[in-house]
């Protein structure tokens, strides 16, 4: 015999409080990820300083060229031959007549290493370059 009343069952719903919290982590990574994903800085390399630099990231699509003192070439924290550069550029021309190629130069590099980049840009076809600097 069953003493017992047939109770309903009672669903506990959604708490929100540890919802929120994993809500609020991922934001947290994510604005932090961005950000550094923005800004292709290779920290290696320290740009020379201007007195009329004007504080600008990179627009999207940009390709951001690192080349340090000794003289490599990094794009996307990736080390490239003078040959791979060529063809990456070349690739991206092809995609896009307008690309357009930031250069960040190491101040204690030297100056051949930019116009040896420059010069790939050329070649590749690419007319918009610009110099980084920092203020």
């Amino acid at each position: 015999m069953n003493l017992r009343g047939h109770a309903q069952l009672h669903h506990p719903g959604i708490q929100l409080a540890p919802l929120v919290d994993v809500l609020l982590l991922l934001l947290i990574f994510f604005l932090l990820t961005w950000n550094a994903a923005r800004n292709e800085n290779e920290l290696d390399v320290k740009v020379p300083k201007a007195s009329a630099a004007k504080e600008k990231s990179a627009p999207v699509g940009d390709v951001v060229v690192n080349v340090k003192a000794d003289g490599n070439v990094v794009v996307n924290r990736r080390t490239l031959t003078s040959a791979e550069l060529t063809d990456l550029l070349k690739n991206l021309v092809q995609l896009n007549s307008e690309q357009a190629v930031i250069i960040r130069g190491d101040e204690a590099g030297a100056y051949k290493n930019i116009i040896g980049v420059l010069n790939i840009c050329t070649e590749a076809g690419i007319s918009n370059v610009a110099f980084a600097t920092a203020k």
